[in-house]
């Protein structure tokens, strides 16, 4: 039996560039607008970009997104990101949608339906395998 991929979850305001460094993978898990109402996730990147840039190529990343409508502007910004640290996507982003669209809506807590949360358990999944694996 293969042993398991250690695992640690970091929120964007807890994690730092030697958090990344210390990764063998990543998924980052964001909301739909990075720079608006997400100034967390946005802080995450402004504050580690250039630490780690040219310290983390190839390694393995996938994206879920929580979208109040089709989570694609989150999906280039990460990418756009993602690509500057030359990092492999190894999954298509999971784009669960929330239809919040007013800042009522958008701060509110949400209940994710089982099949959606089943799809981000999968993308977990199939990372840790990989890395398990030495895939990526």
């Amino acid at each position: 039996a293969q042993a398991e991929t250690p695992t640690t979850l970091l929120t964007a305001a807890e994690a730092g560039p030697e958090d990344l460094l210390a990764a063998a993978g990543y998924i980052f898990c964001g909301p739909e607008n990075l720079a608006a109402i997400a100034g967390v996730m946005k802080d995450f990147f402004d504050r580690c970009y250039y630490p780690v840039l040219g310290r983390i190529e190839g390694r393995p990343y996938a994206q879920m997104i929580c979208a109040g409508s089709d989570g694609e502007n989150a999906k280039r910004q990460t990418a756009r990101i993602a690509q500057g640290w030359r990092l492999k996507e190894v999954q298509a982003p999971i784009i669960i949608c929330t239809n919040a669209q007013t800042p009522e809506e958008i701060l509110a807590e949400k209940t994710i339906p089982e099949k959606d949360l089943a799809l981000c358990r999968d993308l977990g999944a199939a990372m840790g395998a990989g890395l398990n694996m030495g895939m990526f």
